[in-house]
């Protein structure tokens, strides 16, 4: 109970005995408390240390434990002290972690102009990719032109899962190659009974990833995927980019059915709470606003689950996410 103060159950046990037998002797103390007489001078050390143990001002040899509103409420106030120091101090750590951080970016990104990032090396250019994935709000397309096989297995828990459960639409396009790797046909079609949409193409320019419509990643070397990426912002870029993988999306052909998608999968953390809100007759204004996120986003989620429902009215939804206990 009072070790936080740092005073543990041996510790107390001495203080409490020289309490209640302030006359007693290390060796009285010891056998009363059935310790060595050694572990109770250690003990009264400590004490002496937490200043639960002082001299006493009559005797000038003698010793008595300090009343326990005294010495304990003391006690509490230097930990107290001793925290706050420790709590300041992991604040300029966080601080200075955050100028770390900042200057590792800085290493890893040498920026050609403002719209441009310039990653070296694969390992840099992962890095940034899975950062820029986690801070996207609404989409989040690519092109996988990776040859697939079965001898490299799947992660057990791939970073698109968590993105699709969070609530960002995705489209990715393979290549037709990877259905003759089970794992990845596997890995695909939990994409798309997530909620994700897959297509397939016999041929990919490169490799090709496009967040929120507004951030476009391609490889420095389409021939060379170890040389590292580069990161376009400029509108102009990414308007080319989106019209690339629009192209390619209309002429790649669909992996799976809409009827594959997993209806009674249960329903990601916005989700459930977007119908928990519409139910009670929020807007999709009041949505966006209790839940933090934007109303494209707010009223994209409600027409997911609408279509997923096959929900033609905000009542009809309503009725069949009541009909799977959903509400």
């Amino acid at each position: 109970m009072l070790e936080p103060l740092g005073l543990d159950e041996a510790t107390f046990a001495v203080y409490h005995a020289l309490l209640s037998h302030p006359d007693s002797t290390p060796d009285q103390i010891a056998a009363l408390l059935n310790r060595s007489v050694a572990e109770v001078h250690e003990l009264m050390d400590k004490l002496r240390t937490l200043e639960l143990l002082v001299p006493t001002w009559t005797q000038p040899d003698g010793e008595h434990a300090v009343h326990p509103r005294v010495g304990l409420t003391g006690l509490a106030e230097r930990r107290r002290t001793e925290l706050n120091k420790m709590l300041g101090e992991l604040r300029e750590a966080e601080a200075s972690a955050d100028v770390v951080a900042e200057q590792y970016n800085e290493l890893l990104t040498a920026r050609s102009s403002g719209d441009v990032e310039v990653l070296k090396g694969r390992a840099n250019a992962s890095r940034r990719i899975e950062e820029l994935a986690l801070k996207s709000r609404e989409t989040f397309w690519g092109f996988v032109p990776a040859h697939i096989d079965d001898t490299i297995k799947p992660a057990e828990r791939s970073p698109d899962f968590d993105h699709l459960e969070r609530g960002l639409r995705m489209r990715t396009i393979y290549l037709q190659s990877m259905t003759q790797s089970k794992y990845a046909l596997d890995y695909a079609a939990k994409m798309h009974r997530l909620g994700g949409e897959v297509r397939a193409t016999p041929t990919l320019p490169m490799r090709l990833l496009i967040f929120d419509r507004e951030i476009a990643v391609m490889p420095m070397d389409p021939e060379n995927p170890t040389a590292g990426a580069l990161i376009q912002r400029s509108p102009g870029v990414v308007s080319l980019a989106l019209a690339l993988f629009d192209s390619y999306w209309a002429r790649a052909t669909e992996l799976f059915a809409p009827e594959d998608r997993d209806d009674d999968a249960p329903l990601t953390p916005h989700e459930a709470e977007v119908l928990r809100l519409l139910a009670g007759g929020a807007k999709d204004e009041q949505v966006a606003r209790l839940l933090g996120i934007s109303l494209r986003t707010a009223r994209r989620i409600t027409a997911n689950l609408s279509e997923r429902l096959d929900a033609a009215s905000r009542f009809e939804l309503g009725v069949a996410a009541a009909k799977r206990g959903w509400v």
